[in-house]
C-alpha cells in the first residue's frame, strides 16, 4: 500500500471516528437532567475518542479487556489500568474484514484497532491483560502478541477452592510480569496503596448507586453510563473525587426537590452484553423514547466496580486471595457453568430499583450471554417482569428497529401497570 493511500485511509478513519463519538456526546448533553458535576467524565470520553488523545497520565498504562482483572495489582506496580474494550464502530467495521463474520462486535473492534494502530489509548500500552472469558478472547490475545507483552488469565468454569487456587497463582504469575514490564517492585504497601485507591472508587460508586435508585429519578442511566464508562480512562481516586461532587449535588437536589421529571417513567434495567462508549445507542433510546434506565448490570457498568475485595487475612498473600476472590466468587459472569448466582442478583436489583422492565442486551456473536437469555425470561417470568431481548452490532443501521421494539416495549409497561403507584425507596424524600 502506498503511503499516500494509508495516509487517506487514516484520514477517513480518525474523522469517522471522531464524528460518531462527538455525535453520542452531543446527545448526551442534550438529554434533560445531567447533574452538576458531570463534565470531567465527559471531557474523558471526549479526549480518548473525540481528540483522540493519550490517557492523562505519567505512567505507564496496562490495558485490561475484563473487570476480572484485578486494578489493584496494576496500581501496585505504579502504572495505570485502562480497559480497552470498545463501542467504536469505525474500528468494527474496518475488523469486520479481518476478524470471522460470527465474531463479536467487541472482538472486530480490536482487530480494527490492531489494523489501524491509530487509537492512541491502545498504542500506549507496554501490556494488556485478557481474561480469558471465551473463544473470542483467546483469539484476541494471540491476534495482540505481537503489539506488546500479553497475559493471559484463564478464568475456570466452576468457583471451587481448588479453581480459586489455580487463579491466584495466575495473578502472583501476573504480578511478576508487572514488575518485569514497569521495573517497579510490588510490595505490600504498594499492593495496600492499590487497595485505597480502588476502595476509595468503590464507596463513591455505592454512593452512587444509593441515590440512582431514588425516587422521583435523580439522574438518568444514560448519564450514569458515561460516569461509569470514563473509569476506564481516570486513574480510580481521580475518578473517585470527581464521582464525590456528582453525589454531592444529587444530595443536594434531594434537599431542593429538584428530580430528572416529575413523571412516572417506565423503569428499566439493562442485562446482558456490555454497554461501551460509543456505543450506547440503546440507554439514549430507551431515555429518549420516554423510560428510564433504572438499573445496569452490565460488566461496564455497576457490576464493574461494585464488588469490593474483603481481606480475611491482613497479609500479602491474604490481600492476593482477596483479590482472587473478588474476581470469581461473586461474579456472575456467564462464563461460569453454573450461574445461578447471576439470577439472584438480576432479582435482588429489580427488588432495589423498582425494576419494571428487563431489557436484555445481546452483542451479535456473544454467544456466553445469549446462551443464558431463555433461562432469564423463564425466571423474570414467574415474577411477572416483562423482558425484552435485542440483538445489536456497531453501527447505527438497526436504530431504527431498535427505537420501534424499545417504543412498543415501554408502551406495554404503561399498558401492563395503568394504576401502579410506585413509592418512594427513600421515606423522607
Amino acid at each position: 500500500m502506498s503511503s499516500t493511500l494509508k495516509e487517506r485511509q487514516d484520514k477517513r478513519f480518525i474523522t469517522k471516528e471522531t464524528q460518531t463519538a462527538a455525535k453520542y456526546l452531543r446527545r448526551l448533553e442534550e438529554l434533560s437532567g445531567a447533574p452538576e458535576g458531570i463534565e470531567p467524565f465527559y471531557d474523558t470520553l471526549k479526549r480518548i475518542y473525540v481528540d483522540m488523545a493519550h490517557v492523562d497520565t505519567n505512567k505507564k498504562t496496562v490495558g485490561t479487556y475484563c473487570v476480572m482483572t484485578p486494578p489493584e495489582l496494576i496500581y501496585a506496580a505504579d502504572a495505570m489500568p485502562v480497559k480497552l474494550c470498545s463501542g467504536n464502530y469505525t474500528a468494527f467495521s474496518i475488523g469486520d474484514d479481518i476478524a470471522p463474520r460470527d465474531a463479536c462486535p467487541l472482538v472486530k473492534a480490536v482487530a480494527g484497532f490492531k489494523q489501524t494502530g491509530l487509537m492512541p489509548v491502545y498504542e500506549d500500552c507496554s501490556m494488556m491483560v485478557v481474561p480469558i472469558t471465551c473463544d473470542c478472547k483467546k483469539k484476541i490475545a494471540g491476534m495482540l502478541a505481537d503489539r506488546c507483552e500479553v497475559t493471559t488469565l484463564h478464568i475456570p468454569a466452576s468457583r471451587e477452592d481448588k479453581d480459586i487456587e489455580m487463579f491466584i497463582n495466575q495473578l502472583y504469575e501476573l504480578m511478576e510480569k508487572l514488575e518485569d514490564v514497569t521495573g517497579n517492585r510490588i510490595t505490600y504497601e504498594s499492593l495496600s496503596e492499590g487497595f485505597r485507591k480502588v476502595g476509595y472508587a468503590q464507596y463513591e460508586l455505592s454512593e452512587f448507586i444509593r441515590l440512582k435508585k431514588q425516587m422521583p429519578y435523580l439522574i438518568r442511566g444514560s448519564h450514569a453510563m458515561a460516569i461509569l464508562n470514563s473509569a476506564s480512562y481516570m486513574p480510580a481516586d481521580v475518578w473517585g473525587k470527581a464521582l464525590h461532587k456528582v453525589n454531592q449535588s444529587l444530595e443536594k437536589n434531594i434537599s431542593d426537590k429538584k428530580t430528572v421529571t416529575s413523571k412516572k417513567l417506565p423503569r428499566i434495567m439493562l442485562t446482558g452484553s456490555p454497554i461501551v462508549f460509543p456505543n450506547i445507542k440503546i440507554p439514549l433510546l430507551i431515555e429518549e423514547m420516554g423510560g428510564i434506565v433504572a438499573g445496569d448490570e452490565t460488566c461496564m457498568g455497576e457490576r464493574g466496580m461494585w464488588d469490593p475485595a474483603v481481606i480475611t487475612d491482613d497479609s500479602f498473600d491474604g490481600m492476593i486471595r482477596a483479590l482472587a476472590n473478588r474476581a470469581l466468587r461473586p461474579c456472575p459472569c456467564p462464563t461460569f457453568a453454573d450461574n445461578s448466582q447471576r439470577i439472584y442478583r438480576l432479582k435482588q436489583l429489580i427488588k432495589e430499583n423498582q425494576i419494571q422492565g428487563v431489557i436484555y442486551h445481546v452483542l451479535r456473536g456473544c454467544l456466553v450471554y445469549d446462551f443464558e437469555y431463555k433461562r432469564i425470561e423463564e425466571e423474570l417470568g414467574k415474577l411477572d417482569i416483562p423482558v425484552i431481548r435485542l440483538e445489536s452490532d456497531y453501527n447505527e443501521e438497526d436504530i431504527e428497529q431498535l427505537r420501534i421494539r424499545i417504543e412498543a416495549f415501554i408502551e406495554l409497561i404503561k399498558l401492563k401497570q395503568p394504576h401502579e403507584k410506585i413509592t418512594s425507596v427513600r421515606k423522607d424524600f
